[in-house]
């Protein structure tokens, strides 16, 4: 029998963590600035979360933009990857490209490495720097030989939904690992998804928070063009608990169906 598919949740804090897991999700992805794709977050942030909520899997990343690393770099993100699984995270979700869209592969076993190290059991994870690779298939194809146990993708497309054919490629080009579809998942995507090959799936299932200032506000930085912008994101418990009923509908209806990839 298949695994059962797995509901992960990206949050922000150690409340979204406590939301994620009171409604349903099987782990947690861990991050910071989820408005700039995600950061590392801070390791007592990565305490409390993992005092609150499911699993939690930190994302490894030092700093927004493209996956090109340097030396310096690579060495900050493989202590940062050594601190999230002391602070009792049970994964790390990484990656590291080459200038010319190849996966980055010594910088992969580097933190690949750093986690083993730490903790023998942790389970390594390829972030969506994938979906920007010069062939997304081929790097899957690569990642059992780096030690890298499963990957999160849309399939090298703007949703994991329309990329979903390459969702599929990936999971027949490496199989046993676990092909976590994320990037703009719908609950209504969620079917379609592991049918296409998906073995899990992952969402933010965020909203804005109202901001609470009462006094004036002029902008800090880039991230708010007006007060009403400039605020943080919460994780939407009833989004969360839709997406597990639908994994769960999902997941019995292809049970019922003989043959029926999961």
């Amino acid at each position: 029998m298949s695994p059962r598919p797995s509901l992960e949740i990206a949050v922000v804090s150690p409340a979204g963590a406590r939301t994620a897991r009171e409604n349903g999700a099987d782990r947690v992805e861990l991050c910071t600035a989820l408005e700039l794709g995600g950061l590392t977050p801070s390791t007592a942030t990565v305490e409390a979360a993992v005092e609150s909520g499911p699993p939690v899997h930190v994302l490894v990343r030092c700093r927004p933009g493209d996956f090109v690393y340097d030396a310096e770099e690579i060495a900050l993100m493989a202590a940062e990857v050594r601190s999230a699984l002391r602070a009792g995270a049970r994964g790390v979700v990484v990656g590291a490209l080459t200038a010319d869209g190849g996966l980055d592969t010594s910088a992969l076993t580097a933190l690949a490495d750093a986690a083993r190290d730490t903790d023998p059991a942790a389970q390594v994870t390829l972030h969506r720097a994938v979906d920007q690779a010069s062939d997304p298939v081929a790097a899957v194809a690569a990642l059992p030989g780096l030690g890298i146990t499963r990957v999160l993708t849309s399939g090298g497309a703007p949703t994991a939904i329309g990329g979903s054919t390459v969702l599929g490629a990936m999971a027949a080009a490496a199989p046993g690992t676990d092909v976590a579809a994320g990037g703009g998942v719908r609950t209504d995507d969620i079917a379609a998804l592991l049918a296409a090959g998906a073995t899990s799936v992952h969402l933010s299932a965020k909203i804005r928070a109202t901001p609470r200032r009462a006094a004036g506000w002029v902008p800090l930085g880039a991230g708010g063009t007006s007060a009403d912008d400039d605020t943080h994101f919460l994780t939407d418990g009833t989004v969360v608990a839709a997406a597990r009923r639908a994994l769960d509908d999902a997941a019995a209806r292809s049970e019922e169906v003989p043959g029926t990839p999961r």
